[in-house]
This record gives C-alpha cells, sequence and structure tokens, in this order.
C-alpha cells in the first residue's frame, strides 16, 4: 500500500519520499546475500571510469566472476579504460534488471593485474575470445595465455541497491495509485551497505 504522508513529517530529514526509502531493519547478511542474487542472475552490467578531460565513461561489461562484494572483469588492456584507471582508480559497477526494476550500484577501486595472474584461467570461459580475436600470430590467440588478457579487480568501497517486493502489475498499480492520490509508491526496499559492512562481508567469507 502507499504510504500516506503527514505535515509534521515533512523536512530534508523526515520526508518519506527520501529518508524512509532506505531499509534499516533488515540483517546485513541478508542484504548482501540478496545483493548477491540480484548480481548473479544479471552477470553484465555498466563498468564506469573518470576519463581526464572527459568525466565518467561508462562501456557493458561481463562479470567474470564475484568474490563476495568484490568484481572481476576480463579486459584488453589495450582498451582505453586502463589508461582511465591509470589516472583515477574511482569506478562506478551498476546493474539493472529490466523486468523486476532491480538496480545495483557499486563504487569502489579499481586494481588491474598482468596476464600472469592465475585467475585469468580460472575465470577465462569459452566464448571470451570472440571479444579479443586471434590475431594469427600463435601469440594473441585470444586464450588466457595472450598477453593482451588481463583482469580489473573492483574492489567496492559503497553499494546500494533497490530490490522490487512487488510483482510487475503490481508495481504499476503502486506507481498509478501513488500518482493519482499524492501519497508515496511502496514498491521495493532501498539498501546501502557502507565501508564496514563490506569489510565484515569479506572477512567473513559472505
Amino acid at each position: 500500500m502507499v504510504k500516506p504522508l503527514t505535515q509534521d513529517e515533512i523536512n530534508s530529514k523526515t520526508d518519506p519520499s527520501v529518508a524512509k526509502q532506505w531499509d534499516e531493519t533488515t540483517p546485513k547478511e541478508e542484504q548482501f546475500k540478496e545483493l548477491y542474487k540480484i548480481i548473479d542472475g544479471l552477470k553484465g552490467g555498466l563498468l564506469t571510469t573518470i576519463r581526464p578531460g572527459v568525466g565518467p565513461v561508462a562501456r557493458a561489461m561481463a562479470v567474470a566472476k564475484r568474490v563476495g562484494p568484490d568484481l572481476l572483469f576480463l579486459a584488453n588492456h589495450h582498451a582505453h579504460k586502463f589508461e582511465d584507471l591509470e589516472n583515477d582508480k574511482t569506478c562506478l559497477v551498476t546493474f539493472q534488471n529490466s523486468s523486476s526494476m532491480d538496480w545495483v550500484s557499486i563504487t569502489g577501486k579499481a586494481v588491474t593485474t598482468s596476464n600472469d595472474d592465475p585467475r585469468i584461467k580460472e575465470v577465462y570461459s569459452k566464448g571470451v575470445n570472440a571479444w579479443f580475436g586471434d590475431l594469427g600470430d600463435g601469440v594473441h590467440t585470444g586464450m588466457p595465455e595472450d598477453p593482451r588478457m588481463t583482469l580489473i579487480e573492483v574492489k567496492a568501497d559503497y553499494i546500494a541497491y533497490w530490490k522490487s517486493t512487488s510483482s510487475f502489475p503490481g508495481f504499476i498499480k503502486e506507481v498509478a495509485q501513488a500518482s493519482m492520490t499524492g501519497q508515496v509508491a511502496d514498491t521495493g526496499v532501498n539498501r546501502q551497505l557502507f565501508d564496514k559492512d563490506i569489510q565484515s562481508a569479506r572477512d567473513s567469507g559472505l
């Protein structure tokens, strides 16, 4: 049901369209598990880097592996994103499910590796070579040993995500009702996980 607004609630800290959107009651362990379910179900998202003289630049990337709250991406080290990351390690990874409207935003720092990283062989899968190509020189083959193939590891610092709690028809009904009545639509839960929460999840193996 939509949440009615009352006059004494409306200020910069308690306006329910802002303050009540954050889920402060669900245990962190459950929040992380539901976060992982969203990410693992989507596999691919947008990796945004900061480019000098331009600003944020995003591109679609497939997640090679999720390790707790952190993400691994296979990438060609000749790509411009590596130049971006040499200047600024700050990055943003976003995901959105167009069916459920669930979304995830992960702000963090990127760590890049060389082709010597043994995790490349661990996360490599058939089909990856389609994005690298075989240059026919016996070296740049698009296989794990290809010197172009490197890893970008995004270490999360802050995570925000929204999880739908209604079906799509229910979502439409709730939004329509809120629009007609002037109330606030209640279609899901917004959650945020801070550095201390994220580090605790790493430490516990969550």
